[in-house]
């Protein structure tokens, strides 16, 4: 590895019916407990341009309505005085979004944590800042890939 890379190995274990992933960078363990799925409400999802120094609850529905343009699927937005420019996304067809709580946080990087299953989506709204979200984003691409990799890895018909 380089100077500065991370190596992170991704463990999947079966305990009865609930498996844990478990996720280590470096020493430290992530262990997503996926038998909360089953239970996990479905969630409105926006994926904003900032950091929010907030991870309680919000009434987005209330306060952070979108106008959309000309039949088109282009939404626009103020937030916090700043415009944004938003556009619906999908997860990729058998796929679901994980919004993720952590259950007890550690007291530093170096200790495991777990984290549960709090909602999940099948669509989200992802935000930029002035222009519209397109083809060239990362998030956009992110959602591409799996359709992408099932070709690359397809069998060649001769």
């Amino acid at each position: 590895m380089k100077n500065g890379e991370q190596q992170i190995t991704i463990l999947i274990e079966s305990q009865k019916k609930n498996i844990v992933l478990k996720m280590s960078c470096n020493s430290s363990v992530i262990r997503l407990c996926t038998s909360s799925v089953g239970q996990a409400p479905q969630a409105p999802v926006h994926l904003m341009p900032c950091e929010i120094e907030h991870n309680g609850p919000a009434q987005v529905n209330q306060y952070f309505t979108a106008t959309t343009k000309d039949q088109k699927q282009d939404k626009s937005v103020s937030f916090r005085g700043r415009g944004l420019k938003g556009q619906e996304i999908s997860c990729p067809q058998g796929y679901t979004g994980l919004v993720l709580k952590e259950i007890n946080k550690p007291g530093s990087d170096q200790e495991d944590r777990t984290v549960k299953v709090s909602s999940v989506f099948d669509k989200m709204t992802y935000w930029n800042l002035e222009t519209s979200p397109n083809s060239d984003d990362t998030i956009v691409m992110a959602m591409d890939w799996p359709d992408l990799a099932e070709a690359i890895h397809a069998p060649v018909d001769d």
